[in-house]
């Protein structure tokens, strides 16, 4: 039962209190990661060399924090405290959902110029030009997606193995959120991170498109995910964009700017492109998604509980 009330706190504590602006634990990581990335990113080793170099700055920077977090757990009685709080900054629903509505907001009063600020502040992508269509869009995708790596996935790992699971998790997130790019400052170091994250990702990014199926068009959801994800470049992005897109029957993807280039993503989804009540349509989703989560949770809990 202690994990689901850990759940549970965690989730308040992000509720009414959103990402701490100040002090967060990940946005010192990031700065000590962007540090140790300038130091052990030689453009002139070769493609294996930096890969090494990556590997071994991804283990240096996440092994000590989670064997620390293993330590603080399983020696101190305080430790239901410690997970929550852990728990708490790894995840962001709060400060994912108000970001969407904040785009929403903007563009159902009319005012194209603060939601494209408020688009670029969640994607990578060029949104100088973007018209209504393609700011639902963005908003909807970064929803979907970070519904998992900011949500589910940390709830996941911490009912997997606590404190340190999380820790892991969401450090290595981070890195690969930093590092994983296919460019050429990152297509060699940061493919440790990138792999990574792929692998830890694996069962919870399942485990969302399932909860996004089981909450919206279940049919369209599984259609979707079954002949589309396969065509996106991330194995875990592709089923959780092609899997919300088709519950809540929309089509996202398509041709979009980054950095001054277009580029072609696969379409996702199904039925029409996406307006401004679209993104609170894909919070609403994402917030159903954390009640099943919980209830399951407690269930479990209270099973082991029983036995």
């Amino acid at each position: 039962m202690t994990i689901a009330l850990s759940l549970i706190a965690a989730l308040i504590l992000d509720r009414l209190f959103g990402e701490a602006s100040r002090w967060h634990p990940l946005v010192g990581f990031g700065n000590l990661a962007a540090a140790v990335e300038i130091k052990a990113n030689d453009k002139t080793m070769t493609a294996m060399g930096l890969k090494l170099r990556g590997l071994a700055s991804l283990c240096l920077l996440i092994t000590p924090l989670v064997a620390i977090t293993a330590y603080i757990s399983y020696h101190y009685n305080s430790y239901f405290i410690f997970e929550t709080l852990l728990l708490y900054f790894a995840i962001g629903a709060r400060s994912l959902i108000e970001h969407a509505q904040r785009i929403a907001n903007a563009l159902l009063s009319n005012n194209s110029n603060d939601a494209r600020i408020f688009t670029s502040h969640i994607v990578s992508r060029d949104t100088d030009n973007m018209n209504e269509t393609e700011m639902a869009r963005a908003a909807i995708e970064s929803t979907l997606e970070n519904g998992n790596d900011a949500i589910f996935a940390p709830l996941f790992w911490f009912v997997i193995g606590g404190a340190p699971a999380v820790v892991l998790y969401r450090l290595s997130n981070t890195l690969d959120a930093m590092w994983g790019y296919r460019t050429p400052r990152y297509q060699h170091f940061g493919w440790a991170a990138a792999r990574l994250d792929d692998l830890l990702n694996y069962i919870p990014a399942r485990l969302t498109a399932l909860t996004y199926a089981s909450l919206g068009q279940f049919q369209n959801a599984l259609q979707c995910w079954r002949t589309q994800a396969a065509a996106c470049k991330s194995p875990n992005g592709g089923p959780v964009m092609s899997s919300g897109a088709g519950a809540l029957a929309l089509q996202l993807g398509g041709p979009t700017v980054y950095h001054g280039q277009l580029e072609n993503c696969p379409i996702l989804g199904c039925g029409e492109a996406p307006l401004a009540n679209d993104i609170l349509q894909s919070t609403q989703l994402v917030q159903r998604g954390i009640y099943l989560w919980l209830c399951i949770a407690m269930l479990i809990a209270g099973g082991f509980s029983l036995a």
